[in-house]
């Protein structure tokens, strides 16, 4: 976008004359538009006079306001990614509470079947011996 002689003078700071007087004397160069008003080029401008800082404040509102996104579209992106992070989080939740209840079930499962196994030991050993012989043992010795 090239300046007009006002908006070089405002970027600048100076006089629109001051700007002018540049320009007249070769130390910028510009050109005429069909209208007869100059075009600046903005590095040409600035490569002999320095922006203001009034001047960026203004370009950078400028920018803001023609932006077509509102302001506050990094935090609406932010909200949206910490959604999707809470759903996965959310769905790996409720895996691992599927698995936590399988294993308690198997847990459930394996002390019921211990239980049950030492009471047959238990039985086993002292249930009454016999006083049978076997064939191979020897008897009165």
């Amino acid at each position: 976008m090239k300046y007009t002689l006002s908006q070089a003078a405002e970027a600048t700071g100076k006089n629109k004359a001051t700007i002018q007087r540049a320009i007249k004397s070769g130390k910028i160069s510009a050109k005429k538009n069909d209208s007869g008003a100059y075009e600046i080029d903005p590095s040409e401008l600035h490569r002999v006079f320095e922006v203001t800082v009034q001047h960026i404040k203004k370009e950078k509102q400028a920018t803001v306001r023609n932006t077509k996104t509102p302001p506050d579209y990094n935090t609406l992106q932010r909200i949206t990614e910490l959604e999707k992070e809470l759903a996965v989080a959310q769905e790996r939740k409720s895996g691992l509470e599927g698995q936590l209840n399988h294993l308690t079930e198997t847990v459930d499962d394996l002390r019921n079947r211990l239980d049950r196994s030492e009471g047959r030991v238990t039985a086993l050993l002292e249930g009454p011996r016999s006083n049978r012989t076997f064939f191979w043992s020897r008897k009165g010795k």
